[in-house]
């Protein structure tokens, strides 16, 4: 049973004596060991996490949670399927008809989805009025054929607001001269950024609703509805139950068919992430397997004299369970301190190194950022704490088990 004077004793033995600092030293060795792995491994998940956050942000800012379309290609009654699903848990809902064209600009000849929105109702199920930089989405108007470009998809076509760009669709048109591709010029009215790495900004362009129909030939049809929810990780679950509403011919597409198994690798290259650098952790808390194992051996006189005063072979395991313990409690707890400072700091530090050695570490090209994000969450901190004590309690079981086993008699023969 623990007994408060294994704890003082255990306390006092972290500090040696005069005649031998050494023992002092491999301590605060291992102390700082384990305060490095768990500030390393802080800072490493934090900064997972900001990235993870930032992609999420630019995927879900520009695709919807679930989208209804159907087998034929188009929804006829798309009024009456809007009533259905917009209902709880969906918020909004928002009809769309899209379609693949080429874009002609100065000489330039770009491909992109193009799609129709009706501005008000797409600003319910998307965040693309917020990623406008030139112009306004609800400046596309019914009639008026202007249209919204990727910022990317801009500067390809060197096209600017208030341009005439020819959109060139698959649908094709029989005249007296034969077969000709449907096309119509539109005026660009507002440019969008949504940030690289997916091509939203390169392959994208909006037009009102009713310009698309005729564009596409759909009549009042369209080609299906986005919707929203709250809890955007719900969409697979929700999207099932839509299925049992709607009628034989819809089908339902979430995020998650086309974006899953990338946010699945980034979750799995943070958990392995976060194994490997816990075997860094491992390494600085067993070195506290040789700490303890030195004092066991220093203190083999003090062991067999409080034996001889009747202390168990439990409490001087107790002792050296204690000082270990205490190592890795004052590792870990300068390790959360310091992991945290630099998380919450290492996109100005990063930031103060880029402009002081003029270099750029991070290029939007690559890492879908120019700059290191980092969020910081406490489970994540929790984990790391429980982790890095549990192996320092582990650390300290066999060189405390060893203590307990001294004979007194053997290890006072010779004093």
């Amino acid at each position: 049973m623990f007994r408060p004077a294994a704890f003082f004793i255990g306390l006092r033995y972290t500090r040696a004596k005069r005649r031998n600092h050494f023992i002092s030293f491999i301590s605060l060795v291992s102390m700082l060991g384990i305060a490095l792995g768990v500030t390393v491994l802080i800072t490493v998940l934090s900064v997972m996490n900001g990235f993870d956050s930032e992609i999420r942000k630019r995927v879900f800012s520009m695709v919807p949670p679930i989208t209804v379309s159907s087998v034929t290609g188009y929804i006829a009654d798309w009024q009456e399927v809007q009533k259905i699903v917009t209902t709880p848990p969906i918020i909004a809902s928002a009809p769309f008809a899209t379609g693949e064209a080429l874009l002609n600009y100065s000489g330039s000849t770009q491909p992109a989805l193009i799609t129709g929105i009706l501005p008000a109702e797409e600003e319910k199920v998307s965040e693309l009025s917020q990623k406008m930089v030139k112009g306004k989405l609800t400046d596309l108007q019914p009639g008026k054929f202007g249209i919204v470009l990727g910022e990317n998809l801009a500067n390809r076509l060197e096209a600017n607001i208030g341009d005439k760009v020819t959109i060139m669709t698959p649908q094709i048109t029989l005249t007296p001269a034969g077969v000709i591709p449907r096309y119509k010029r539109f005026t660009v009215v507002g440019i969008f950024r949504a940030g690289n790495g997916f091509g939203f900004d390169l392959g994208l362009g909006f037009i009102n609703l009713s310009d698309s129909q005729k564009l596409f030939a759909l009549g009042d049809n369209v080609t299906g509805l986005h919707l929203a929810i709250k809890d955007v990780y719900a969409a697979p679950r929700i999207a099932h139950n839509l299925m049992n509403q709607l009628s034989g011919n819809a089908t339902i597409s979430t995020w998650a068919d086309q974006f899953g198994d990338f946010f699945h690798a980034i979750q799995l290259e943070k958990t392995m992430m976060f194994l490997i650098l816990l075997l860094i952790l491992a390494v600085a808390a067993f070195n506290m397997v040789s700490t303890l194992v030195m004092v066991v051996s220093e203190k083999q006189s003090d062991i067999a004299i409080l034996r001889t005063f009747g202390a168990t072979p439990g409490m001087i395991m107790n002792i050296f369970i204690v000082q270990g313990g205490l190592i890795g409690v004052i590792g870990t707890l300068l390790g959360v301190i310091g992991g945290l400072l630099l998380a919450w700091n290492v996109t100005d530090i990063v930031n103060w190194i880029e402009q002081i050695f003029h270099v750029q570490l991070i290029s939007s090209s690559v890492y879908f950022v120019n700059y290191l994000p980092s969020e910081v969450e406490w489970t994540d901190v929790v984990e790391i704490s429980l982790a890095s004590l549990l192996l320092s309690l582990v650390a300290t079981i066999y060189p405390a088990w060893r203590a307990s086993k001294l004979d007194p008699v053997e290890s006072l023969r010779y004093e």
